[in-house]
């Protein structure tokens, strides 16, 4: 199964899932009386929202290259991460909202059983989602796909909060209600801001990890006719790797024998090095 109907696939578990818990969540929060499990239960429903925009960058991004677009659609990963990241933000932010203005207005009442039991599920439903999600991510390498599963873990902590919030207001302590609800925005605030700055920091034509940059280096030198590298420069583009290296050839051989081993360094970097889309070798003479 290729990425882009793996990524698909486990999104549209995680939708059903979604709809459901979050149906339920809400519901629970009506019949319970608990300000904390609603806004919980909209969480769980920008979930549905976000995983959409997912599938959506998913798609675009498995497209090959055109026309206008010669390197390829992988940018368009980090671009939908951008939205999901925004997404979270604002979940975040309505979440805090909803309950300071609860917290102010002072109309707080002892929420029902119904929703603690409902905090308690969502809290295993969605620990189990995010993990099922990030191994994906991770395999595929989705930076999307990576934003939506850390959407599905901040609704996870939004339901620890909210678990605490209503066991507390349940033994009396009404307020912890809504409190939790303040102290669960800033979780998912948080994370929406992280994942705004990795997703900006792979628009930006980032430089590929040491790890991977002392890689390409032991690989180049490694090809038989390589006396060196004068420069070398690799730019992250969505979930894949440009190089442009500058290798050092004798001077005294032809021009066929130095397309030769340009050619060895490119197909073995390409070949042996993963996420590596493309490698430019440019030939210089070593004296």
């Amino acid at each position: 199964m290729d990425n882009y109907k793996l990524g698909v696939k486990i999104s549209w578990i995680t939708v059903l899932i979604n709809v459901i818990l979050s149906v339920f969540k809400i519901i629970a929060g009506i019949v319970g009386s608990s300000s904390a499990m609603i806004a919980d239960g909209v969480h769980t429903l920008s979930d549905v929202l976000t995983t959409f925009v997912v599938m959506i960058g998913l798609k675009i991004s498995s497209k090959e290259a055109d026309e206008n677009h010669p390197y390829g659609h992988e940018k368009y990963e980090p671009v939908f991460a951008k939205i999901l990241s925004i997404l979270l933000l604002l979940t975040g932010i309505f979440i805090g909202y909803e309950a300071i203005k609860i917290l102010i207005s002072g109309n707080i009442r002892k929420p029902g059983m119904i929703t603690l039991f409902a905090a308690f599920l969502s809290i295993v439903v969605k620990e189990g989602m995010y993990w099922y999600t990030i191994k994906t991510a991770k395999k595929i390498k989705s930076l999307s796909m990576e934003a939506d599963a850390w959407h599905h873990r901040s609704d996870a902590f939004s339901s620890i909060g909210t678990f605490v919030g209503i066991l507390g207001a349940r033994l009396g302590f009404t307020a912890l209600d809504p409190i939790a609800g303040i102290v669960v925005s800033f979780f998912v605030i948080k994370v929406g801001v992280e994942l705004y700055i990795k997703s900006v920091r792979e628009l930006v034509d980032e430089s590929a990890n040491q790890e991977t940059i002392n890689l390409i280096i032991e690989k180049t030198n490694s090809v038989k006719g390589v006396k060196g590298i004068k420069s070398l420069k690799t730019r992250i583009f969505g979930n894949k790797i440009f190089i442009d290296i500058e290798i050092l050839v004798d001077s005294t051989i032809s021009v066929k024998e130095g397309h030769d081993i340009a050619e060895k360094v490119h197909d073995t970097i390409e070949m042996e090095i993963e996420d590596i889309k493309h490698c430019m070798v440019h030939i210089e003479p070593y004296r």
